[in-house]
Parts: structure tokens; C-alpha cells; sequence
């Protein structure tokens, strides 16, 4: 019986805690975002702008081109041959 009473007071315990205060002031349902203080608004020119080079952003996309390309290789190969080979710097 005290095991029941001690687990009702636990999950009450948990149930308030969870209803409790969750560090955010919601505008509304879902937009729950609040800066630090000292944060800016506008993040483009402060010194939280991360000033990303544009080469380091296109090594994705050249990564892929390249991907796409070695894969028509092996396509083509195939239809060829018959035979998949993985290894491209095999293929005649």
C-alpha cells in the first residue's frame, strides 16, 4: 500500500514538474524561440554572422556532380557489358 501511495506522489511529482515552467514565453503554439540577451536581430553583420565562403559552400554540389558522373560511367558500362563494375579507374 505505501509502495502504491509512493509512486502516486512520484508521477504527481513528474506530472507537476512537466507542467511547470519551461524557460520559453511562446508568441504563439510552436514559435517558441527566444533569443540570448545581447543577441541582434538582424544576424547579417553582427559578430554572430557566420560569413560563409562561398567555395566551402559549393564543395557539396561538386561532390555530387562528381558522384553523378562516375555513376553514368558505371551505367554505361554495364549497358555495354553487361558486367558492374565499381571501381571506375577499371573501366576501358
Amino acid at each position: 500500500m505505501k509502495l502504491t501511495y509512493l509512486a502516486i506522489a512520484v508521477l504527481a511529482s513528474a506530472v507537476f514538474q512537466a507542467r511547470a515552467y519551461d524557460g520559453t514565453h511562446c508568441k504563439e503554439p510552436g514559435n517558441c524561440w527566444e533569443p540570448k540577451p545581447g543577441y541582434p536581430e538582424k544576424v547579417a553583420g553582427s559578430k554572430y554572422d557566420p560569413k560563409h565562403d562561398p567555395a566551402e559552400l559549393n564543395k557539396q554540389a561538386e561532390a555530387i556532380k562528381a558522384m553523378e558522373e562516375r555513376n553514368r560511367k558505371r551505367v554505361e558500362n554495364f549497358a555495354k557489358t553487361g558486367k558492374f563494375v565499381y571501381k571506375v579507374e577499371e573501366i576501358r
